[in-house]
């Protein structure tokens, strides 16, 4: 199974025996949406409810963090999810949220997990089946140990802006990282890490919810500046978008780049941390393309 499969080919597998089909939908705070009631209300057949919004660390003081062992044991027990199961992931969400849970749930030791290109809203354009209601429950002893994904903190972060040892990308919207807009997501002032570029996540898909092609997704970090050659970590607002970087660097082969996990909620609420505002490296690296 490709890490990205069509609608296509999740139709003519929803019967495999091995395959676990879950909804990945989390939805920002702001759009009013509720993706629990949204599965309900329609899925596709056998899919399961990952509950994306509540797999996290409830103890962390900077927000939606990735969950911990037991929480994710918890979890992927009560998914039916076993170490050698086949995932599709798949979400309906503006902020592509199916790229977070592919990357917890590979971090966990699931490694056949894919995302389904375009999402819930082009099954359901191309007219293909929805069940509704609760899904039948499943149940495995899976427990993964500790999370073996690539993860840096804030103190790494800090010593990185003097190595340069790694290059920082930030997912967000060109306003937020400039500084020319405010973080309302988070309620945080605009501005980036010193020395970050800049991709916005949506620039990585086509108009109706696919990925780009790997050309077109490499053209897109050559132009931010990004050089694919050296180490990489991924940024946004609170580590979601940050994670359809790191999905789309796995297409060209780089499994090696991390994920700042509490990127501007937890940098940009922190008076002690030095922050840059304007284009920085990234108009440096555009200008110069």
């Amino acid at each position: 199974m490709d890490s990205l499969v069509s609608t296509g080919w999740l139709a003519d597998h929803l019967g495999d025996a091995d395959l676990v089909i879950l909804d990945a939908t989390k939805h920002l705070a702001a759009s009013g949406r509720d993706a629990g009631a949204e599965f309900l209300a329609g899925h596709i057949p056998g899919a399961r409810f990952l509950n994306l919004a509540d797999f996290a660390d409830p103890a962390s003081s900077v927000g939606r963090t990735l969950p911990g062992p037991t929480h994710a044991a918890i979890r992927f027990s009560s998914l039916g999810l076993e170490p050698g199961s086949r995932v599709v992931l798949y979400d309906d969400s503006d902020v592509k949220t199916s790229a977070r849970a592919w990357f917890i749930l590979r971090g966990y030791g699931i490694q056949r997990v894919a995302i389904l290109d375009g999402g819930l809203a082009k099954w359901r354009a191309e007219g293909r089946p929805l069940e509704h209601g609760k899904t039948k429950g499943a149940n495995s002893e899976f427990a993964p140990t500790d999370f073996a994904g690539a993860v840096r903190g804030k103190p790494h972060m800090l010593a990185n802006i003097a190595s340069g040892e790694e290059q920082v990308i930030d997912a967000r919207d060109a306003g937020r990282f400039t500084g020319e807009t405010p973080d309302t997501v988070h309620e945080l002032p605009g501005g980036h890490i010193p020395g970050a570029r800049h991709l916005f996540f949506r620039d990585l898909y086509n108009e109706n919810g696919t990925f780009k092609s790997d050309s077109e997704l490499r053209a897109a970090f050559d132009k931010s500046g990004l050089d694919l050659e050296r180490p990489i970590v991924t940024s946004c607002g609170s580590g979601v978008t940050a994670s359809v970087l790191l999905f789309a660097l796995h297409r060209l082969g780089i499994e090696d780049a991390a994920l700042y996990d509490g990127s501007w909620s937890e940098w940009g609420a922190d008076p002690a941390t030095p922050k840059e505002t304007g284009p920085g490296a990234w108009h440096a690296s555009t200008s110069s393309a």
